[in-house]
């Protein structure tokens, strides 16, 4: 992947295609790479031109385990925008939806569209303690049994209808098992963004088309805070995806693929 010095970073990116310019970002803890599995082949089909980000945080883009803000992060999308050429179609699920939304409302010159996955402006309280106690584990050097880090992560992000299928859930598990719950220090910086607080108020400025999508069975960001965040931003549409966790994109990629290029098919 190509490595630029952009914002004071060492930024790592993709770009796949031609056509449009569509920009990818990802979560929490989760490299770029994680869009290639269903968005960027669906998105590249369509005729779009496809870049993805490792936000600050994932190596290889600098860890900046120092910490930084969501300032930090939204001006490197920015940055990373205008080093393609853009304005460009951003697309943002979970931390990246916050981003999006960032974005949107700071650089109108560079969202020609916006498409936020797992939106939000503000977590419940039961998000915001698993927040503090993620913290708190990597702060007191606990790294949880593969195991059981498995069995948490699938009963937090995925749908009941995903682990109601024994041979699929099976799968999911084995993947969060090798992934394992150890992170680097960048990782957890990125956590400390989950404090930011709530920018309804600056979302209703925001002029470019939106889309807003929330998964029905999202426990880790719940539809509830999607609806927010699309009743703040004038015009926004909303699309709830059923049958689908806070892994949405992963566990119904042909569903959230379709309303996502649907919606591009109209703005673009």
């Amino acid at each position: 992947m190509p490595i630029v010095e952009l914002n004071g970073i060492r930024l790592s990116y993709q770009v796949e295609g031609e056509g449009d310019l569509v920009l990818l970002i990802m979560g929490t803890g989760s490299p770029g790479r994680v869009w290639r599995m269903h968005q960027v082949p669906a998105l590249r089909k369509a005729g779009f031109r496809v870049a993805t980000i490792d936000n600050r945080g994932i190596p290889p883009t600098d860890e900046c385990a120092d910490g930084f803000t969501i300032h930090d992060v939204v001006a490197d999308a920015a940055a990373l925008i205008e080093h393609l050429g853009g304005p460009a179609h951003v697309i943002g699920t979970s931390l990246g939806s916050r981003i999006t939304q960032e974005l949107a409302h700071s650089r109108p010159d560079l969202v020609r569209s916006a498409v936020m996955l797992a939106a939000h402006s503000r977590r419940d309280p039961v998000q915001d303690m698993w927040n503090r106690g993620e913290r708190a584990l990597y702060d007191q050097g606990v790294v949880l049994p593969d195991a059981f880090y498995a069995a948490v992560t699938a009963l937090r992000n995925l749908s009941p209808r995903t682990l109601a299928d024994p041979v699929t859930s099976r799968d999911w598990l084995e993947l969060f098992e090798l992934s394992g719950s150890k992170i680097g220090a960048g990782v957890r910086a990125q956590l400390d963004l989950g404090d930011i607080p709530s920018d309804l108020a600056n979302y209703r400025k925001i002029t470019a088309p939106c889309l807003v999508v929330g998964y029905a069975d999202d426990r880790v960001l719940p539809p509830h805070l999607a609806r927010e965040v699309a009743d703040a931003i004038p015009g926004a549409r909303y699309a709830e995806i059923p049958d689908a966790g806070h892994f949405g994109f992963l566990e119904r990629p042909e569903e959230v693929n379709r309303v996502i290029l649907e919606f591009l098919d109209e703005v673009r």
